[in-house]
């Protein structure tokens, strides 16, 4: 079976940031990507989980091929929405990309534990938080093989 990357299809990314800062730049970022990428954002937890769930206004939301997902969230934190996540059979096998200012030891272990994909501390630096949100493109969209929507 062909994935998108192979068919030229644009690669979905769930954005899940309450920053709108951190949200803009990223987004600025990615569409400057070599791979076409169709960007969606969340703003909290509750909502990552109905978009991913196709309720309310996200009823026609294309199912993502990697989750980008601050810890830090309003109304749920990542931490909550990692673990629901990765227990659900039609979401677990979706690469979460842990995006976060924390850089805590115990959070790092703690998202590891509950089987994050990557843990990545954002730089306060714009320059290098650019750099690194380019860094996540290559590697998750250029190198790695993404699964076509396998449940």
């Amino acid at each position: 079976m062909m994935s998108k990357q192979d068919e030229g299809n644009p690669i979905d990314i769930l954005l899940v940031e309450d920053n709108k800062s951190d949200a803009r730049l990223a987004i600025e970022a990615l569409r400057d990507s070599k791979v076409r990428n169709a960007i969606h954002h969340v703003y909290d937890g509750i909502e990552a989980m109905e978009y991913l769930r196709r309720e309310g206004k996200h009823a026609d939301a294309p199912r993502p091929d990697l989750i980008l997902l601050d810890l830090n969230l309003p109304r749920k934190n990542g931490h909550d929405v990692l673990v629901e996540i990765k227990q659900s059979n039609d979401f677990k096998r979706i690469p979460v990309v842990i995006l976060t200012i924390s850089s805590d030891e115990i959070d790092i272990l703690k998202t590891y534990n509950q089987y994050a994909n990557c843990y990545i501390t954002k730089p306060i630096d714009l320059n290098q938080f650019l750099a690194v949100v380019k860094s996540i493109e290559d590697f998750w969209l250029t190198v790695v093989k993404l699964p076509n929507g396998a449940a």
